[in-house]
């Protein structure tokens, strides 16, 4: 069959702004020193499309000024609360706001979240969003002996029983610093909006993996990961708790695997599978491996390299799971889309994928993407960013498991 694109909104295209688009975010900012970011942070929020609001403590007003947060947001900043009633008009029950951001937190302000306690701006917008069931994201930012303090920790478990999320700091040099505004963004990005894998489990294969010539050469490829992160990121934004599985950092939307080779990649998915509701397999593995020389190999020398195929994972996987919903990727080079469409059906037919994203093999390292997403009776083209593409595989995957 042809290739049908999709109507120009059906997809979303551009970067990772994409993700708080339309959405309004009244941002609460408290007495940390992490209150200079706040600027940072609000600018990126606008960045990835939101709206900004800010509500400043006392506290806060003594580490950032209103005239630097107005400037950050394009808004008027609440200092206090009037007869206007601020707080109500901003979280209240049909309240402007889609979601409070309290960030950065302090310990104190934690503590008065979980005790109903309203004497700043902040916690009245707190203990009102609450009461009126918007959502409240929490990114806590002090000194790591505060952080582990009893009462802190009980307090940040209580605020999480009411199904806040917290945005887990970064330990680093004594301070439970605020964490990235990557992370911030989000994990607003999960909470504001729809999250139909809510619960569900999936695990994604990203980047190149590399075969190991001796112990400083390796066989690899061009693979940079961006899109199995992207649909990593994706699936978190939608609700899903993900595994990643690459050889790359830890990353704050997923529980990763770490590894090399792809023996290691197939261990590591062996490993996951069984607790798993889908796999999406974009990872560009390596075909073929070799026996590891113990010593360094001498330069300037002739060598013949024995290769030896690799087991196709998603093979292997299938028959060890044979009701596992699989998305597989077939990467090409210089081909049609007659080309692409037909060898993504074959390996979907051979390993009984639900689908197969199709690229060219010319997308390797670029931050945008024209793939087609092939299904037995049709293909469906996509074009945009890596960003898109996640999200378009991630709301795909979830029509899915629905």
């Amino acid at each position: 069959m042809g290739v049908s694109s999709p109507p120009a909104d059906a997809f979303t295209t551009g970067g990772d702004s994409c993700t708080l688009d339309g959405v309004q975010i009244a941002l609460g900012v408290t007495g940390s020193i992490a209150a200079v970011k706040t600027v940072e942070l609000a600018h990126e929020l606008r960045r990835r499309g939101a709206s900004v609001r800010a509500v400043l403590s006392e506290s806060a007003r003594g580490i950032i000024t209103p005239a630097a947060v107005e400037f950050a947001t394009d808004n008027p900043v609440v200092t206090e609360l009037t007869g206007r009633v601020e707080h109500v008009e901003l979280c209240g029950t049909d309240g402007w706001a889609d979601v409070l951001l309290i960030a950065p937190t302090t310990a104190n302000t934690v503590g008065k979240i979980a005790a109903a306690i309203d004497d700043t701006p902040v916690t009245t917008c707190a203990t009102t969003a609450l009461g009126a069931q918007t959502p409240v994201v929490v990114a806590p930012a002090m000194h790591e002996p505060m952080y582990n303090h009893p009462g802190v920790l009980d307090a940040i478990e209580r605020v999480e029983s009411w199904g806040v999320p917290f945005v887990s700091p970064r330990i680093e040099e004594g301070k439970a610093k605020i964490a990235t505004n990557d992370a911030i963004a989000l994990t607003v990005a999960r909470t504001a909006g729809q999250t139909p894998l809510s619960g569900k489990h999936v695990v994604v294969t990203s980047g190149a993996t590399a075969e190991r010539i001796d112990p400083v050469r390796t066989i690899t490829n061009r693979a940079s990961g961006r899109t199995g992160r992207a649909i990593a990121r994706a699936c978190y934004v939608r609700g899903a708790s993900v595994t990643l599985v690459h050889d790359g950092p830890d990353v704050p939307y997923a529980d990763v695997r770490a590894i090399e080779s792809a023996t290691e990649m197939l261990a590591a998915v062996e490993d996951t599978a069984p607790a798993a509701d889908a796999l999406v397999s974009a990872a560009a593995i390596s075909d073929y491996t070799t026996d590891t020389a113990a010593q360094k190999l001498r330069s300037g020398e002739s060598r013949t390299l024995e290769l030896e195929p690799t087991p196709k994972l998603i093979d292997t996987i299938r028959e060890k799971h044979p009701s596992l919903p699989i998305v597989g990727h077939k990467l090409e080079p210089g081909g049609d889309d007659a080309q692409l469409i037909s060898a993504a059906r074959a390996t979907l037919e051979r390993a009984g994928l639900s689908f197969v994203v199709a690229n060219d093999a010319s997308v390797l390292g670029d931050d945008r993407s024209r793939a087609l997403l092939v299904t037995e009776t049709d293909s469906t083209e996509y074009a945009g960013s890596k960003t898109g593409l996640g999200l378009t595989i991630a709301d795909r995957l979830s029509e899915l498991l629905a």
